[in-house]
Order: C-alpha cells, then sequence, then structure tokens
C-alpha cells in the first residue's frame, strides 16, 4: 500500500512517492525510500512486496552495472526494461509481488518512462501512478498534465498528485520524496518533506 507517481516531460523524468511503508493496515515504518537509483541515468518506484522488489531492483543495477564495463556506456532504458519483463514473466506461478514505475534519460529514447507489473507487462507512460492511492494521484494527473509542461511544472505536479493520495489513502503518507533524472544533471533528489501531524487539542 503506497503511492508513486512517474511524469516525462520534454527535459527529463520526474518520479514521486510517499514515505510510509505499510503491511496491510499496519504502518511498518514511516521514512521508507521508495526510489530505486538503478544508475546516473535510470531510476524506479518501489510498490509491492518490499523482498521482491529489492530483489528484482537488485538484479536490473546489476545488470546496468555489467553493461557499462562491457560496453563502456549506460544501458538504454528499454534493455533494462525488458530484462525485468523477461525476468517477471518467467518467474510464474511463483510470481514476484512487484509494480514498478521505471524511468530517466538515454540516447536512444530521451527522456522515456515505463510502467511494469508482477506479470511482466511493460507500458510506455507520460505519466503513471501506481499502488493503493494511484487512483487519487491519476485524477490530479489527469486535469493538469500537458505536454508542454518544464520540469518545474511537472515536479509540482507530482507533489500534488501524491498530497491527493495522502490526503484520500490510508496506506500512503508521512511525506513525500521527489527526483528528477536529466541528460545534464542525471538522478537527482529535489525534494523531500516529512508530514507534520497535526493533533486534535
Amino acid at each position: 500500500m503506497t503511492t508513486t507517481v512517474g511524469i516525462v516531460v520534454k527535459d527529463g523524468v520526474v518520479l514521486a512517492t510517499d514515505k510510509r511503508v505499510t503491511a496491510g493496515y499496519y504502518i511498518a515504518h514511516k521514512r521508507g525510500e521508495k526510489i530505486w537509483k538503478i544508475d546516473d541515468h535510470v531510476a524506479a518506484t518501489m510498490s509491492g512486496g518490499v523482498a521482491d522488489l529489492q530483489s528484482v531492483l537488485s538484479f536490473l543495477t546489476l545488470r546496468a552495472r555489467e553493461y557499462k564495463m562491457e560496453y563502456k556506456r549506460p544501458i538504454p532504458i528499454r534493455a533494462l526494461v525488458n530484462y525485468v519483463s523477461l525476468v517477471l514473466f518467467y518467474s510464474r506461478p511463483y510470481i514476484y509481488l512487484v509494480h514498478s514505475i521505471i524511468g530517466g534519460v538515454d540516447e536512444e529514447e530521451g527522456a522515456v518512462l515505463y510502467m511494469t507489473d508482477w506479470l511482466g507487462t511493460v507500458t510506455k507512460e507520460r505519466y503513471v501512478a501506481t499502488g493503493s492511492g494511484s487512483p487519487y494521484a491519476m485524477g490530479a494527473l489527469e486535469v493538469e498534465y500537458r505536454d508542454d509542461l518544464t520540469l518545474e511544472d511537472a515536479v509540482n505536479l507530482a507533489i500534488k498528485a501524491v498530497k491527493a493520495a495522502i490526503r484520500n489513502d490510508p496506506g500512503s503518507g508521512e511525506g513525500i520524496d521527489v527526483v528528477t533524472i536529466t541528460r545534464k544533471e542525471g538522478f537527482r533528489r529535489v525534494f523531500t518533506a516529512q508530514q507534520k501531524i497535526v493533533l486534535p487539542e
């Protein structure tokens, strides 16, 4: 139970998540990190089973390093997505509980965003949300996304989308993390905030 958001614009990709880690409706952690840096040019969000996500994303990180060592250049994002799709598809019937947004910037596609699910399905997206809070986040994204958004606009929209989920979804909360990935600066954390809890008097 969580909320993760991805937005792609001309200048790069924005990934945003809440910070609440849950086991059902039990809050297991209040400062979870749900954005996984795979390489300087690509990252993924984490939604699903934590152990499964760590296993799959560790594999992708290792594969990205091997590719860079062998070919002396960053791995194409489409290749990473194909790898994860194969891993998830061929794990059946013992599926990984993984729902992830993979985004970044490479030489072949520029700024690009993909969503993968636990059956190995891959879709290319302009904006997307996953997790229990995704219906509320998608509501904000559907209303305000435009093809001409700047990177700063996309960061603000991602924050707004996660906030909408936090207000309405009990599985999301505690704060927001946002990263950008651009050709110029690579992976960069641009926003993090803990949610302030206001107790009734």
